[in-house]
């Protein structure tokens, strides 16, 4: 069993059910959700041991998504309590021709606003065989940031693998886009694993290696040579992107491809016919390649069970990836026909 440790912020997320405008709804949905937070649970799920590392209110809010942690077995022992809020976000899920929408009320929450010299950094990563971060704590803050960078400070003076989830969200860069560059560019020269492609590294770190990604086709930006020429930029044991196809908010055509710097690897294709929630889909992608390759799977097979683990969570309400090993080995091994398990 593997030891992983992630940091960033958990949200309560609140959501209209049955597709209802969040303007014309009466009622919300409770969840609660975030990268690290999805991936952390989903790792648990599949057998880790998982450490979560990140600072919550003392208040109810706070208690509850603290449970929420300890339900499915994630170790709390590293969470400082205090600080003004929880963040939340407002999710209107869209259907069919009608997008999602995201709506955040973040500011000064805990995380955000939490002094970095309050957390056990060595204590969180004793015994650990990776760290885990991402891009969307990183800029969270400048705290966030210093908080992040401490971790991975610290594994990498105890020599602890470090992956991120490069997560690019255009919301969180309206403002200090070249220093936010600068502070992913040094997360990312520390990472052995990255979740990205070359036009998120772009945007992230300011790559460039004399294409301009933004202008290109997708399937440029994701090619052999453009993802190749990345992961030996930077030094990457690893470099894993998803591949979808938006057909409505409410079918998809999910897959993902892989570099080792030496060649590209696509894998299988899943149609999601009905989206019951997309949110925490990449996050369940993150979550099986690195248990997969804990496992001792290959590249090829962690990036397969990936795949089949990101398609299940399109399938379950809320953030967390809650579908076991078994499920997603037989989801692979049935190529997603939904057969009834007797």
């Amino acid at each position: 069993m593997s030891r992983i440790v992630t940091s960033g912020e958990i949200m309560l997320r609140l959501t209209p059910p049955d597709h209802i405008r969040l303007g014309a709804a009466n009622t919300l949905n409770m969840y609660y959700g975030g990268s690290e937070a999805n991936t952390a649970i989903s790792l648990s799920v599949l057998g880790n041991d998982v450490c979560y590392v990140t600072k919550l209110p003392a208040n109810p809010l706070g208690d509850a998504a603290l449970g929420t942690l300890a339900r499915y077995q994630v170790d709390t022992g590293y969470i400082v309590r205090g600080g003004e809020r929880l963040g939340t976000y407002y999710l209107e899920t869209g259907a069919s021709l009608r997008p999602s929408f995201v709506v955040y009320d973040r500011k000064n929450s805990a995380i955000a606003t939490a002094d970095p010299d309050e957390f056990d950094y060595e204590g969180a990563l004793k015994g650990a065989d990776l760290l885990h971060v991402t891009g969307i704590t990183a800029v969270l803050s400048d705290n966030a940031y210093q908080i992040t960078k401490n971790l991975v400070d610290t594994a990498w003076e105890n020599q602890i693998p470090v992956s991120i989830d490069l997560n690019y969200r255009a919301k969180l860069w309206t403002d200090g886009v070249a220093e936010k560059q600068k502070r992913m560019q040094y997360l990312v020269e520390h990472a052995a694993i990255c979740f990205g492609n070359p036009l998120d590294l772009m945007k992230s770190c300011g790559y460039d290696d004399g294409h301009d990604y933004l202008s290109m086709p997708y399937r440029e930006v994701v090619s052999a040579d453009a993802m190749g020429a990345a992961v030996k930029a930077y030094g990457f044991r690893y470099l894993l992107t998803s591949l979808r196809q938006n057909l409505s908010a409410s079918k998809n055509i999910l897959s993902a491809a892989v570099s080792d710097g030496f060649g590209l690897y696509t894998g299988a294709s899943y149609e999601i016919d009905q989206i019951i929630d997309r949110v925490g889909s990449g996050d369940a992608m993150v979550a099986g390649f690195l248990h997969s390759l804990f496992a001792g799977r290959s590249m090829e097979e962690s990036l397969e069970f990936a795949i089949a683990a990101a398609a299940i969570k399109h399938t379950i309400p809320g953030d967390f990836n809650t579908a076991s090993e078994d499920e997603i080995l037989a989801l692979m091994a049935t190529g997603g026909r939904g057969l009834v398990s007797r």
